[in-house]
């Protein structure tokens, strides 16, 4: 009889999961808090503990990280960052993967990765590249930043979860981001030799004919002699030039001369004040980082035994961030009432509440089940450890929520008694948020490259992406446990 309420509890978390991503944007969270209800009320569960630092950790940074992005900030790291990409383009398979992972790490958030996805197709297209290979790699990769990064949604959740097992921020990053690189490299070195060259691609050869996208300049020749005519391009309706473009960054018209020439560089222009914006956004994230190698920076207090002991990272986290928010406002004079309105904030809150009703309804379904439950699955885990990875990437494609499953099953391998180091190897498995096109990056990437390279297919789990993804999740995992083996605790 146990075993069967069990089940049914187990059928409301799933079914509160399943309906949130249906619902989508606060309907993920919302749903979560409807499921604790039910498990609380209708099954006479004791409510799980709240998930107050890492909520407030991510309510904290997605304000910094506003300001920053109402101040100009942001536009000045995808300056920089369009500048790296377009300096590379032979090596563009290879850079913007890698592009795409650090201004993850650096900004927190994947959102930044969107200013990038026009800047890498167009310096794909304008130099006869395949689209896909970049902006496939890239999109993925830009995943890996979240896991790495000291200010992301998802690295307060599990923070906060690692607090007392002797794996702290420094343990961790030293152990993700070595690992993320290794990934990039390894996902850019399978991307590059897949599908064929542009000229070559039967996809792209019909929009031609269609009229939907030109030949790039670079290409004309090759594709005269491949299809065995000259190439004229006529061009439909928003579709990119033949190659240059005009001072501006914009594609030139067909037949100018700035079209036969060297491609321009596009042009990103960043508001006055928004590098200074960056950099005290930037500092922040340092500190941060440098609290967390040097413990003995951070105020000790006596603890419940009377011993001195420092103040956690979620509350050092907490004041730095709102601290940066602050000085962003002061020094840049932004207006507080343009802070809220930025788009960031928005998806922060977002991401906060879906990690709010998550976490809580795991919680009080873990909780209470331990000994039904969450025993044998522990024992199961700790005998087939490669299993955690399996279900992060799984539950990550099924929630599209990096937070989420970081809340729901890292306190299940914890509890397993599997080592910090193997969890935190395996914690990057988060990259399954790419499994099905549901996410804003893969549509634009793919909405982006009119040569349809980049695509999706009918079938929901198979895409330009899903390569690029396997091998990242195959490498960041095998680079992260043998990092783990080095990384002292």
């Amino acid at each position: 009889m146990d075993i069967f309420v069990v089940v049914l509890q187990a059928v409301v978390v799933i079914g509160a999961i399943v309906m949130g991503v249906r619902t989508g944007g606060l309907g993920l969270g919302l749903w979560g808090v409807v499921g604790t209800a039910i498990l609380v009320f209708g099954f006479q569960l004791p409510p799980g503990s709240i998930p107050i630092d890492a909520f407030f950790i991510i309510i904290a940074v997605i304000t910094a990280s506003s300001a920053m992005q109402a101040a100009g900030g942001i536009d000045y790291l995808v300056a920089i960052a369009s500048k790296i990409i377009q300096a590379n383009p032979k090596r563009l398979t290879y850079v913007a993967p890698l592009v795409a992972f650090v201004f993850t790490l650096l900004a927190g958030t994947s959102n930044i990765y969107f200013a990038l996805i026009p800047i890498i197709y167009e310096t794909a297209y304008r130099n006869g590249q395949r689209p896909e290979r970049a902006l496939a790699s890239s999109t993925v990769t830009s995943a890996l930043g979240i896991t790495s990064s000291p200010v992301s949604a998802a690295m307060a959740a599990y923070l906060v979860l690692m607090d007392g097992t002797g794996y702290g921020l420094p343990q961790i990053l030293a152990i993700t981001i070595p690992a993320a690189v290794v990934a990039c490299i390894v996902t850019s070195l399978v991307q590059q030799r897949l599908g064929k060259e542009l000229v070559d691609d039967p996809v792209f050869r019909k929009r031609v004919a269609d009229g939907a996208v030109e030949v790039p300049a670079v290409l004309k020749d090759r594709y005269a002699v491949a299809t065995g005519a000259v190439a004229t391009g006529s061009g439909g309706a928003g579709a990119p030039s033949s190659g240059g473009a005009d001072a501006s960054g914009r594609p030139a018209p067909a037949g100018s001369d700035a079209a036969d020439a060297r491609p321009a560089r596009i042009e990103h222009p960043v508001p006055k004040g928004g590098a200074t914006s960056a950099w005290i956004f930037l500092s922040g994230t340092f500190l941060i980082v440098l609290f967390g190698l040097f413990s003995g920076l951070r105020p000790s207090f006596p603890n419940e035994d009377g011993d001195l002991e420092p103040i956690g990272m979620a509350t050092i986290i907490e004041m730095v961030m709102f601290t940066v928010a602050l000085a962003i406002i002061l020094v840049r004079k932004v207006k507080p009432s343009s802070v809220v309105d930025q788009p960031l904030l928005k998806a922060g809150f977002v991401a906060a509440v879906a990690l709010f009703g998550i976490a809580w309804m795991a919680d009080t379904f873990i909780s209470a089940n331990e000994e039904t439950i969450i025993a044998p699955l522990g024992d199961f885990i700790e005998q087939q450890p490669i299993l955690l990875a399996v279900a992060l990437f799984v539950v990550a494609g099924l929630t599209t929520s990096q937070s989420a499953t970081t809340n729901t099953l890292v306190p299940i391998a914890l509890a397993a008694g599997l080592a910090p180091g193997v969890i935190t190897a395996m914690w990057p498995s988060l990259v399954g948020v790419w499994l099905f096109p549901a996410n804003g990056s893969q549509i634009a990437a793919v909405e982006t490259d009119l040569t349809g390279s980049t695509k999706l297919t009918q079938v929901p789990v198979w895409h330009s992406f899903t390569i690029p993804m396997l091998v990242s999740w195959v490498s960041v995992v095998a680079a992260g446990l043998l990092m783990q083996l080095i990384i002292p605790v």
